[in-house]
This record gives C-alpha cells, sequence and structure tokens, in this order.
C-alpha cells in the first residue's frame, strides 16, 4: 500500500507539471494518463516506477555507478560533509528569488538526490516561493534511490545531453560535481535564469589524493579547464570559493572511500593505509560558478 500511495503521490505531482515534459524520442508535448504513464502525441508511453521516479531515457543506460556507491554517497551527505556547500548555494539562489512567485529549480547529475533535498529544504526555510525542484540522473539505480527517500521532487531517469524538458522552463539549473552539457543548459534556463555549476578545488579531499596519486600527475588537480568551458558557454557573473574540513567519524571512513572516484582504480595497499591512519577530518574545498545566458 505504502509503495502504491508514493507512486500515486508522484504521479501527482508529475501531472501538475506535465506542460514542462516533451518526448525525448520525438519531442513532442507529453499529457500524464491515468496516473500512469507520460504519453506524447506520437504515442510513446513512459511509465512511472513503484518508487515514484519516470524513467524517460531514449535508450538504455550503462551507467558505472553501482547502487553501492550511492548509498556511499548518501551516508556522506547525512553525515553532514556537504552541508556549508548546500547551504552556500541554498543563500545564492534565496539572494536571487522574486517575492512569493513560483519557481522551478533543476539539478543536472542529481544522483541519489541529497544535494538537491538538503538544498530545497534549506531554501524553504528562508523563503515561501512554491518551489518545484526537479532531478535527473542516467543512473536509474541513483534516481530509484532518490525517489524512495524523497518524494518531494520529481525525480526522471534521463540524458542530460537530451533533457525530456521544454525550452526556458527553469530559473535555477544545478550541476554539482557531474558533468554538463552546456547546449542542453542554454536551452532549458530561462532567459534570467543562473546556471550554478560546483567543481571541486584542488584542496579537495587532499588527504585522500596524496596517498592514492602519490608521486603520479593526478596528484595536484587543476580545474581549469571546466572553468574556461563554463565561461564558453555561460556569461559568468560571480566566482565564489568555500573551503572547509570535514569532521568524520570512523562509521563515514568506509563509504568515503568508496563514493569517490579518486579510490578507483588505487591499490589495495594505498586504501589499507587510508584505512590506517584513523583521520578525523577531511579537506572540503569547492569553487562556485554562477553565470547567465
Amino acid at each position: 500500500m505504502l509503495k502504491k500511495s508514493k507512486k500515486l503521490m508522484s504521479a501527482g505531482k508529475i501531472e501538475s507539471f506535465q506542460e514542462i515534459f516533451i518526448c525525448p524520442l520525438c519531442k513532442s508535448q507529453m499529457q500524464m494518463v491515468n496516473l500512469q504513464s507520460l504519453v506524447c502525441g506520437s504515442q510513446h508511453c513512459f511509465d512511472i516506477a513503484k518508487q515514484g521516479y519516470i524513467n524517460l531515457l531514449s535508450r538504455a543506460s550503462h551507467a558505472k555507478y553501482d547502487k553501492k556507491i550511492f548509498e556511499y554517497r548518501r551516508e556522506i551527505s547525512k553525515g553532514g560533509l556537504f552541508n556549508p556547500l548546500h547551504a552556500a548555494v541554498s543563500e545564492i539562489i534565496t539572494s536571487q528569488l522574486p517575492s512569493n512567485e513560483p519557481v522551478s529549480i533543476l539539478d543536472a547529475g542529481c544522483g541519489e538526490g541529497t544535494h538537491l533535498n538538503n538544498i530545497k529544504k534549506e531554501i524553504n526555510q528562508k523563503k515561501n516561493n512554491p518551489l518545484l525542484a526537479v532531478g535527473i540522473d542516467i543512473s536509474k539505480e541513483g534516481i530509484s534511490f532518490a525517489a524512495a527517500e524523497y518524494p518531494n521532487a520529481i525525480w526522471c531517469v534521463a540524458d542530460i545531453a537530451n533533457c525530456p524538458f521544454n525550452s526556458q522552463q527553469f530559473q535555477f539549473i544545478l550541476n554539482i560535481l557531474s558533468p554538463a552539457n552546456y547546449s542542453e543548459f542554454q536551452r532549458l534556463i530561462t532567459d534570467d535564469g543562473l546556471m550554478i555549476k560546483i567543481v571541486p578545488e584542488q584542496d579537495y579531499l587532499i588527504e585522500l589524493r596524496e596517498i592514492f596519486y602519490k608521486g603520479s600527475e593526478k596528484q595536484v588537480y587543476s580545474n581549469s579547464l571546466t572553468t574556461s568551458h563554463f565561461n564558453e558557454h555561460f556569461k559568468l557573473l560571480d566566482v565564489e570559493s568555500i573551503r572547509y574540513q570535514a569532521n568524520l567519524s570512523e562509521p563515514l571512513i568506509e563509504p568515503l572511500l568508496g563514493m569517490t572516484p579518486l579510490s578507483w582504480g588505487t591499490s589495495k595497499e594505498r586504501i589499507e593505509k587510508i584505512r590506517q591512519m584513523n583521520l578525523k577530518q577531511v579537506t572540503m574545498d569547492f569553487k562556485i560558478l554562477i553565470g547567465k545566458k
């Protein structure tokens, strides 16, 4: 019964905002039918899953992230490691909100949904604007996690290179530690909307980097290419740097090692070395790029 009500709740929310959707196959408008499926004029049909998300991929994806990675990422987010980052992003958005008008946010590459959920929660505490939050990711595992835990947003399995939304639907697009597709983002954002991209800075998880990449060219990280790519597509209004030490309890060390691509492909000896270090803190270091069309 619980699963059914979650599905119906999500279906009702999607129906309320069905005008934002277009078919990923033929680009025609879509409508909710019987609180079960989004169907376009050409009869392409996309069903709502029992967890409450909708899969709008035009072809099967082979996302490289598995369920375990999303479990780890959720544990890290719930452990508070990203809280100051979420606060900073929500502050940027609330400072731009018009008084009490409805506002829509797209998190492109939302993973298991905690970033979007926490940012939305922070905004709701400060402002009364009706807020539509939409998260998309190519990973069905990630979106399934998001929908199961956070029913107050619309969650879609979708490709950021072929977003299933009408043009100019979102006042804010978030792209957090995730690949970007700027031509789609330019199409989806309103003329006065804000593009907010978060990239890691060179000290992000430096305690891990120094061990995993010791002696290799990856020991020093640079995001200059990512930043210049952003500048080519959006007018850069502001750059915020946010750097802090996050406390790390022992139960969080395993999820931290499991969630970060830094550890992928590294030797068991190096991973074991970090386990033995008994890390109490890690450095979180980000750059927030804020741009307009």
